[in-house]
């Protein structure tokens, strides 16, 4: 008798580990989230904290170039849950490979220069940003032949083209010839480039006196930073004939400028697709208060890409 009650006490306890055990199992499901660079702060802060307490998932992230992850993602390098890109091309890279049905508009940005306290041109930077009379404005500022500027590479990353759209259209904008070979030097220059994750950490540093940025990324890092005209920040969606002056010839392709536009899909592969659709969802609406205290605007007008 005394053996069948320690058995069945035994075998109460059992099941009640297993059940206990299958709820952590759902508790702790990983989420891998491929991401762009650019979002590094807040992914890895905030997003990461609010899916634990929101959603009961651990995000394992990994930030880098959109497009260099839309290739790996697309090669079937790289199989994560949820990829979030910035503009349309490397989503629709990864929708063309058939690793995705659709993608959901979730925030956008705008182009701005980022620039170092530590720099002794800071306080040059700091009049321009003010527009304070008798200022150089922030071109001027960035022709001076011993600037340190940062940037990341455009043939990985939409943002390395972005800020050389940027440039080709400020050119145009303050009627400056020469402005982009003056201030990037070479489409591919080696002395400027940096992995994306890096770049803000190299200006709190003072390595850098100034770099390219999206408007996201400096606020996380206290780091001051230069918004540019609408004509030339690709952050309005209804300017694009504008931003359409821009062109860029690399590696044999033709890239135009597109809306600084970030999108979140669940790749087909993902072994867990009822958590990462929630966690898509949750990104498009509940998640947007901390999108809004990040410096994100809305992606309001951006449709949903499909394959």
């Amino acid at each position: 008798m005394i053996r069948q009650r320690w058995l069945t006490g035994v075998a109460a306890v059992a099941a009640s580990g297993s059940v206990a055990g299958r709820a952590f199992a759902q508790d702790a499901t990983i989420l891998d989230v491929a991401y762009a660079g650019s979002m590094g702060s807040m992914m890895e802060g905030p997003i990461k904290s609010g899916a634990a307490d929101t959603l009961k998932v651990t995000m394992h992230g990994r930030g880098q170039g959109s497009d260099a992850l839309a290739a790996l993602i697309a090669g079937g390098s790289i199989a994560p849950d949820v990829f979030v890109p910035v503009t349309p091309r490397p989503m629709r890279t990864v929708l063309a490979a058939g690793k995705a049905q659709s993608a959901t508009p979730i925030a956008r940005t705008e182009m701005v220069i980022a620039y170092s306290p530590k720099s002794k041109y800071a306080q040059q930077f700091a009049d321009a940003a003010a527009g304070k009379a008798g200022a150089a404005p922030w071109w001027h500022v960035l022709e001076q032949p011993d600037i340190r500027f940062g940037r990341t590479d455009p043939a990985t990353d939409p943002q390395g083209r972005n800020i050389i759209f940027t440039m080709q259209l400020a050119e145009t904008y303050y009627k400056r010839p020469g402005l982009v070979q003056k201030i990037l030097g070479s489409t591919v220059n080696a002395s400027q480039i940096f992995d994306e994750p890096t770049v803000q950490a190299r200006l709190q540093s003072g390595e850098l006196d100034a770099a390219s940025a999206y408007r996201i990324q400096p606020g996380p890092f206290d780091l001051p930073y230069i918004r540019l005209p609408q004509d030339i920040n690709l952050g309005n969606a209804t300017l694009h004939d504008t931003y359409a002056r821009a062109t860029l010839e690399l590696d044999g392709k033709t890239y135009g400028p597109e809306p600084l536009v970030y999108y979140a899909a669940v790749l087909t592969s993902s072994s867990h697709p009822e958590r990462a659709a929630a966690f898509v969802d949750w990104l498009a609406h509940g998640a947007q208060p901390i999108f809004q205290k990040y410096f994100y605007d809305s992606p309001a007008g951006a449709a949903p890409l499909h394959a």
